[in-house]
């Protein structure tokens, strides 16, 4: 819930600093998406590692890129945000598959 809490309050604050609604759209979507995994492992309901590793998987593709280009905090800060998410949620995927 913590990856959660951190890309929607990403997402909101952006909105507040620019007037972006793209950052809105994208924190809060990535949020849900963490939200949502996280509640379905939680209950032990099927796909909840999925959701969060898709969520982390949709971050990375658009922090990593912006991370490189201009080496600005808040788009490093996604991306290690993002690889904490794919290498947690990848490595408990990976798990729940053997």
């Amino acid at each position: 819930f913590l990856l959660a809490a951190l890309t929607a309050g990403g997402g909101i604050t952006g909105f507040a600093r620019t007037g972006s609604i793209p950052s809105i759209a994208a924190g809060l979507t990535v949020g849900a998406l963490y939200g949502l995994g996280g509640l379905r492992v939680r209950n032990r309901q099927p796909y909840g590692l999925e959701l969060a590793l898709a969520a982390s998987l949709l971050l990375a593709g658009s922090s990593f890129p912006r991370a490189l280009k201009t080496m600005k905090p808040l788009p490093i800060g996604l991306s290690v945000v993002a690889a904490f998410g794919l290498y947690r949620f990848g490595m408990l995927w990976r798990g729940a598959q053997v």
